[in-house]
């Protein structure tokens, strides 16, 4: 890893076993480069036999970033993840080579949900307190690309838009941030190059938003959730929702882009998952399979996904012809009553319980050999991934 020397960085104790080892609740020092060495265990799915490494081992909550932003650098020289081991949310990294895990953040303001690592392993962005930050891996030098004032900055809540989720275009040019400010959310859009932050339109709700994976020109964002999809151009001149929502037994959420196309998969809960081409407004069938959180590989082939209510464990599903096949089983707690009943939210809000550590959130490498996830099974949320290299998954 690039950066600062070994030398000059604290280490504290590893954990090693074979097996399904123990957590270890050793705080380790705190700061900017503070180091752990390997501490991941290897394991056979109890399921279906598939090797599983869990990356993260001490006793506190852990989590990758959300299902559809890059926990990986094109690269995969860092997994970019999220730690509470010093007492508070933190950036970490795991360095692929050592598997070493790194402090990179020391703040007590952080959006733990808002991190996007950059796809040339340079950086990652993220919100904290009231402000757009850059954080140069290298140097671990943080440096502030907008304010935003007076602002709440996440509506309240665990889920949707109160998570505080960011998108960064394929080519690392383009910032785009949801701000709630008073009644409204304002999107803005940062140039990470040249500087400077434009507010590109005001909405009752903005959520998770994607940059397409290859035009920088078009941004999807959920909605209100009785009418979600809707995408818009990269300055805003143009709004459309291609795919209004039919009735109000439908339940549409977890979407995502589908490399190579103009369409964008999302979750008809919890009748399966289907894919809108958001130029036409053609709907079609990808899988039957109950997927929850679904993530596209990156040749936009094959779906990742996790289940709940009842949880069956994360499945490959073949984008062709919507066969799943089980991978593994995380056994996390999945908290939020709510998925087991039918769409909640037609009157109005609802406030759920879901904490989004207990999910666990499946996603692809870049280079599509492995899945990445989050459970809570032991008790404390950790990181665990689980290779491809005998499934019928992207090579």
């Amino acid at each position: 890893m690039a950066g600062p020397t070994e030398a000059s960085l604290n280490v504290v104790g590893a954990t090693s076993a074979s097996g399904v080892a123990p957590l270890t609740t050793s705080a380790g020092p705190r700061g900017k480069g503070a180091i752990w060495p390997d501490e991941s265990v290897q394991f056979a799915d109890p399921l279906t036999g598939h090797p599983v490494r869990r990356i993260t081992s001490h006793v506190s909550i852990h989590h990758h970033p959300f299902f559809f932003v890059p926990c990986f650098d094109r690269q995969m020289k860092r997994l970019i993840f999220v730690s509470h081991r010093t007492g508070r949310a933190q950036l970490f990294a795991e360095d692929r080579p050592t598997r070493q895990l790194i402090q990179l953040t020391d703040r007590d303001d952080l959006a733990e949900w808002s991190i996007h690592p950059s796809a040339d392993g340079r950086s990652v962005f993220f919100t904290a307190g009231t402000g757009a930050w850059q954080l140069d891996l290298d140097t671990l030098r943080e440096t502030q690309l907008a304010e935003f004032g007076n602002v709440a900055m996440r509506e309240k809540g665990m889920v949707g838009a109160a998570m505080g989720t960011t998108a960064l275009s394929h080519d690392d040019r383009w910032w785009a941030v949801p701000v709630r400010a008073g009644p409204v959310t304002r999107f803005h859009l940062i140039d990470t190059q040249k500087g400077g932050s434009a507010v590109i339109l005001e909405r009752d709700t903005i959520g998770h938003p994607q940059f397409h994976p290859d035009d920088t020109e078009l941004i999807f964002f959920a909605g209100p959730l009785t009418n979600r999809i809707w995408c818009t151009s990269r300055d805003g001149g143009r709004v459309w929702n291609p795919y209004p929502r039919r009735d109000r037994l439908q339940w549409i959420t977890h979407e995502m882009w589908i490399p190579g196309t103009r369409e964008l998969s999302f979750v008809d809960w919890p009748r399966g998952m289907r894919a809108l081409n958001v130029d036409t407004g053609a709907v079609r069938w990808l899988t039957r399979f109950p997927a929850w959180h679904a993530a596209i590989a990156p040749d936009g082939r094959h779906a990742v996904c996790d289940s709940t209510v009842p949880d069956r464990g994360i499945h490959l599903i073949d984008l062709a012809t919507g066969a799943a096949t089980p991978l593994c089983s995380p056994n996390s707690s999945n908290a939020g009553s709510h998925w087991a009943a039918p769409f909640p939210y037609n009157d109005g809000p609802v406030e759920v319980y879901a904490p989004q550590h207990t999910h666990p959130h499946p996603r692809f490498s870049p280079d599509g050999r492995c899945v990445v996830y989050t459970s809570d099974a032991g008790g404390h949320a950790q990181i665990y991934e689980c290779p491809l290299c005998e499934m019928s998954a992207p090579p």
